[in-house]
């Protein structure tokens, strides 16, 4: 916090008063020790040593440093001048050499407890201890000494700054801290000023900060920042934000960085504490998740005044009240006038404007923050026309970060025409990419959404035998949409401790909630097998997450994908669950016939192909890929083009690797 020069002048003007106050106090003591050994200072009047400055508040419309802390840390008349004294010394070179001298040693000028009993006024023995508030809140350190009252006393350096009127935070919060500014309800989009309303009342109704339960807002980071900031402007306080999942962990540690933080908070006025976590998406050095939840519960409860927890999910506190309020991303109208303005203030109304923005809002679920933060860098890399057609690139590539650490991107090369299928297998992948293009206008515009959330999600089945084109088809609809498309491996997510498995599928859906990737969980059957009488705890506790996975996948607006082997495996009850049911059956001789012709890339040379006569290996699509690929390599080692020689030989090593041999009926008059 950068103070105004009128503040900083008139501050420092009222501290050396209060030092030159403080000097007469001590070469009294001094004068009268040398006088009488033993006799106690004269007492002097609460105006000596305060040097009240009636024109301070006029000047500034503020008060000095050392009334500030006294009051914010309840400081007796006598605790203060103590605090006054170990700055003294800091100071004033006088004031240290009366200290040594009063002492009897030359190099000892930082003051004891002793001395300040001997030497200030209205002198109690309880200011030195640990609960009191010079060493509770580490205003005054207690250096090693032969005894306690000859310990010498030595002022804290983010005080010390304090008082001299230079305010910053203290290094040992450096990187956990940051401070915001206060917001008006005008800054926020109206579902998240109503939000942040609702909060004030909660405080409003409260006589004190102590009493205030800790609110839990449960959404992401970069909405629940803007409506505390809101929150706090509205109660006229200043904010600050602290990265809970990267405090101590230890009970000692989490005390001491408690009072810091605390302390801070009273020198800055800070008066609003956002603990933020990342919901549990935060990895330690050998990619495991980080453990949060003891230690920010704890903070939480220990922390004094307005409290606001920021996570994903709501946190059971037992030692503090709370209450919670769930934050959503803006609504999608409200993200619509946010891209408007932000693209009016760079571009004004550019040629299919509308058009991106409402196909953006559609699919993409974004902060305020991030839709600013695109926007300017879309402005930044483009012009006019460029800027338009850029936006959707830029949306995918902010929101790829968490999923890409969660899951594998696979880049959909496959279209329509490379996707072999009959008829009506065909119309039921086009019925999932027409829901997807028209939820939006089905959901929210024509009131589905508003009825019922339940079921909005679109989940398919893709079953079959492997081969036979199911991941495919996902990429035909990630291409046909363009959507990013991760690859989930079910047995990399599914752990056998109890609870880990639902944490893993909750990090893949809250990092694909904002761009609303096709997700494709493979190996569906190694979880969604016919369900067996419960015998003990794993088989009930198998059973919930498999019944998590199905709510998670009911209620993603995107696109989620299972795909298995072995559909007579799977229990029928989730097949009712699931929108889509898509089987993909071994190919027929026609369709074989197709795959052929359009394995090969146009600029392949081949000659002499038989298509018809390829068709007769009884092989699924993911095989024909294979032998094509391999006779190319052939091929190419002898410079020649693709020939049915080549597949021969490709066929014949397929077939070696399935152990099934090559009749001569599927080869007969290739070559």
């Amino acid at each position: 916090m950068v103070e105004a020069p009128d503040w900083i002048s008139a501050n420092q003007t009222y501290l050396a008063r209060a030092l030159a106050a403080l000097r007469e106090v001590l070469r009294r003591h001094a004068a009268d020790s040398a006088c009488s050994i033993g006799s106690a200072a004269p007492m002097r009047t609460e105006d000596d040593l305060q040097c009240a400055d009636s024109s301070f508040g006029a000047v500034t419309g503020g008060r000095p440093a050392l009334q500030a802390v006294a009051a914010a840390f309840s400081l007796s008349p006598f605790e203060r001048d103590i605090l006054l004294l170990c700055a003294g010394v800091e100071l004033d070179r006088e004031i240290a050499q009366l200290c040594a001298a009063a002492q009897g040693d030359a190099s000892c000028h930082h003051p004891t407890f002793g001395f300040a009993l001997a030497a200030l006024p209205n002198p109690h023995w309880s200011a030195l201890a640990p609960t009191a508030p010079l060493r509770r809140w580490r205003l005054v350190e207690l250096m090693a000494g032969p005894a306690l009252t000859m310990a010498p006393l030595r002022i804290d350096e983010r005080v010390m700054h304090h008082l001299v009127g230079i305010s910053h935070l203290d290094e040992r919060l450096l990187g956990l801290v940051r401070p915001i500014e206060p917001a008006l309800p005008d800054d926020l989009v109206a579902s998240h000023a109503a939000l942040a309303a609702r909060v004030v009342a909660t405080w409003r109704a409260l006589p004190s900060s102590r009493q205030a339960p800790v609110v839990q807002l449960c959404g992401d980071p970069a909405d629940c920042r803007p409506i505390s900031a809101c929150v706090a402007g509205s109660v006229g306080l200043r904010a600050a934000t602290v990265a809970a999942d990267l405090v101590p962990g230890s009970a000692s540690e989490l005390e001491t960085f408690q009072r810091l933080l605390e302390r801070e908070f009273r020198l800055a006025g800070i008066g609003v504490l956002l603990l933020e976590t990342d919901g549990g998406d935060a990895l330690g050095p050998g990619g495991e998740p980080r453990p949060q939840g003891p230690t920010v519960t704890r903070l939480a409860e220990l922390l004094d005044g307005f409290v606001i927890l920021c996570e994903s999910e709501r946190r059971r506190l037992v030692r503090r009240h709370s209450v919670a309020f769930d934050v959503g991303r803006p609504l999608r109208h409200e993200q619509r006038e946010e891209w408007r303005t932000t693209l009016d203030r760079a571009i004004g109304a550019a040629h299919g404007r509308d058009e991106t923005i409402d196909a953006i809002c559609a699919q993409f679920n974004l902060s305020v923050a991030s839709i600013r933060s695109i926007g300017s860098e879309a402005v930044a890399a483009a012009h006019n026309e460029g800027v338009v057609a850029s936006l959707w690139g830029l949306c995918q590539t902010r929101l790829r970060a968490r999923l890409d650490v969660l899951a594998q991107r696979i880049q959909p090369a496959s279209t329509w025409e490379d996707l072999v299928l009959p008829e009506a297998e065909a119309a039921t992948l086009r019925a999932i990419a027409a829901q997807l293009r028209r939820r939006v206008t089905v959901y929210d515009d024509w009131g589905f959404a508003a009825k019922s959330a339940r079921g909005l999600g679109i989940s398919a089945l893709f079953a079959g035998p492997s081969g036979t084109g199911k991941t495919m088809a996902a990429e035909v609809l990630a291409n046909e949409l363009h959507l990013d498309l991760y690859r989930i491996d079910l047995s990399s997510v599914v752990s056998k401790y109890i609870g880990e498995t639902e944490k893993n599928l909750r990090r893949v859906f809250d990092a694909a909630e904002e761009s609303g990737a096709i997700l494709l969980f493979d190996e569906a059957d190694a979880l969604f097998g016919k369900r067996s009488e419960v015998k003990d705890s794993h088989d009930r506790y198998a059973n919930i997450e498999v019944s998590y996975l199905l709510q998670r996948m009911e209620a993603y607006r995107g696109l989620a994908i299972l795909t298995t082997n072995q559909r007579a495996a799977l229990d029928p009850a989730f097949l009712r669950r699931l929108r889509f049911v898509v089987q993909f059956p071994f190919p027929d001789a026609p369709q074989r016939t197709a795959i052929w012709q359009r394995v090969f890339p146009p600029t392949t040379p081949t000659q002499g192909l038989d298509h018809a006569k390829l068709a007769q290996l009884r092989v699924a699509g993911g095989n024909i890929r294979n032998i094509a690929m391999n006779a190319a390599f052939i091929a190419a080692d002898a410079a020649e083009p693709v020939r049915m020689s080549h597949l021969l030989a490709a066929a014949r090593s397929e077939y070696a690797k399935l152990e099934r041999p090559l009749t001569a009926a599927e080869s007969e008059g290739w070559i």
